[in-house]
């Protein structure tokens, strides 16, 4: 018995085939989780940014304006990385790494098992839930 026709292992595809490419989703999973520390940082980067310059200033309105104008020309606005503010660094790790990664774990599932997602995943879950027990459904009732 399967979860539902979208998780079946295809004809013919062996045990290390599905391992493999459960490790290599696997590997995506941690891109992902990697993308939004990056979205992250770029965020919080950005925030620092803007507040820095608020309290820029606050600097000058409190007569302190060679400290606040040593800070504004020497941080506020700056370059995180050389030459590059944390959007720039996101799109290039967006329109590099990341698109190719996506791009070639699907080259890899469509190839290999038409394009099925989570066939490791799914047959775990086959093997490790209580058949008939509550809380271990193969899926989601009729309508939920």
């Amino acid at each position: 018995m399967t979860i539902d026709d979208e998780h079946v292992r295809p004809e013919g595809v062996d045990d290390l085939t599905v391992e493999a490419l459960g490790e290599i989703s696997e590997a995506l999973e941690a891109v992902e989780v990697a993308r939004g520390h990056l979205y992250a940082f770029h965020r919080l980067s950005g925030t620092a940014d803007l507040t820095l310059g608020k309290g820029v200033d606050r600097l000058r309105e409190a007569g302190h304006h060679e400290l606040a104008d040593r800070i504004e020309t020497e941080l506020v606005g700056r370059n995180v990385v050389q030459g590059r503010w944390t959007f720039q660094i996101v799109e290039e790790y967006d329109d590099g790494y990341y698109a190719d990664f996506r791009r070639l774990e699907r080259a890899a599932r469509d190839e290999l098992v038409a394009g099925r997602r989570h066939l490791y995943e799914a047959e775990m879950k086959e093997d490790r839930r209580t058949h008939g027990r509550p809380g271990h459904e193969r899926a989601p009732a009729a309508g939920s």
